[in-house]
This record gives structure tokens, C-alpha cells and sequence, in this order.
């Protein structure tokens, strides 16, 4: 199959999701975050999770060299951190609202609206991207607040009216 490739990111783009920030912070080196919208689950038993990032992002090493990470997932009102994490370049978390991860000492964001600490259990080539896998060591989540969404391109966020 030949396609335009503009034509089949505008297609994904029809896909609405989550957006996230994941954390991580090697030996020697400062913690890090990078913006993403390719969060999903993988299993309940044990607990996984995925997400994948540009093999030409210049966070890669970073992230390849990283034994854990956390998920961060976005309210509604992060949009200025999710611009800036996404920048290539612009991943440092200095003056950010942090605390250590529970169980894999990597940095959470402290007001985001869902955290999941895991261990990396895999990571596998697919086409320009490696996509991470990690087993979830501790997670949680607040019962308020409203997720950052992204549909076309641009941020978006829930209809008022729904929770």
C-alpha cells in the first residue's frame, strides 16, 4: 500500500486521546519528561501498560538506557506543560511540583490526574517508533478533575456538562 503520509496522520487524528507526560530519571543525569498520546493498557494480570515514542526523538537514549518510568496522565489545565514536555529540546522538569515515585523512585508530576510507577518489562521496534511496555508497580488517581484530550491536531477538553 502507497499512502499519503499527511493524509494518514489527519486519518489517526480522527482518533481522539488522553494525553500524557512520561517521567523517568537515569543515574547521573537529571529526571526528564516527555509529552505523549500513545498511553494504553495492555493487561490486567500482571498489570502492563504501553506507550510508544519516535525512534528520532532526542529523548531516546534516555529512555533506552532507563530501567523505570511513570505515566502521568494530563488534566485539562496542563496544556502549557504538555506543550512545552512535547518541544524537542525542552524536557526538563526544574520547577515543576514533583514527588518521588512510591515504588521506582522516578518523578511524578504531584497534581496530575492519574500516576502509574512502572518497571520497563519490554520495548520493541515498530516501524519509526519503540514502543515501551512496563509492568505497573503502583498507581493512583484523583476523583476530580477533567483530562487534557487532543483530536486534530489541537488540545481539547470535555463538554460541560459531562464529568
Amino acid at each position: 500500500m502507497t499512502h499519503d503520509t499527511r493524509k494518514f496522520r489527519n486519518a489517526l487524528g480522527c482518533f481522539t486521546t488522553g494525553v500524557a507526560v512520561v517521567t523517568t530519571q537515569v543515574e547521573g543525569k537529571e529526571p526528564i519528561g516527555v509529552t505523549i498520546n500513545s498511553f494504553a493498557s495492555v493487561s490486567l494480570e500482571p498489570p502492563l501498560v504501553l506507550w510508544s515514542l519516535d525512534k528520532k526523538s532526542d529523548t531516546l537514549p534516555v529512555f533506552n538506557a532507563a530501567k523505570a518510568f511513570t505515566i502521568n496522565i494530563l488534566r485539562e489545565d496542563h496544556r502549557d506543560l504538555s506543550s512545552r514536555l512535547a518541544r524537542q529540546g525542552d524536557h526538563s522538569l526544574a520547577g515543576l511540583p514533583l514527588r518521588a515515585g512510591a515504588s521506582n523512585g522516578c518523578p511524578a508530576l504531584e497534581d496530575a490526574l492519574a500516576h502509574f510507577e512502572c518497571e520497563v518489562e519490554a520495548r520493541h521496534e515498530a516501524g519509526d517508533h519503540i514502543i515501551m511496555i512496563g509492568r505497573v508497580l503502583h498507581f493512583e488517581y484523583s476523583e476530580d478533575g477533567r483530562p487534557l484530550l487532543y483530536h486534530r491536531g489541537s488540545y481539547r477538553g470535555l463538554a460541560e456538562g459531562n464529568p
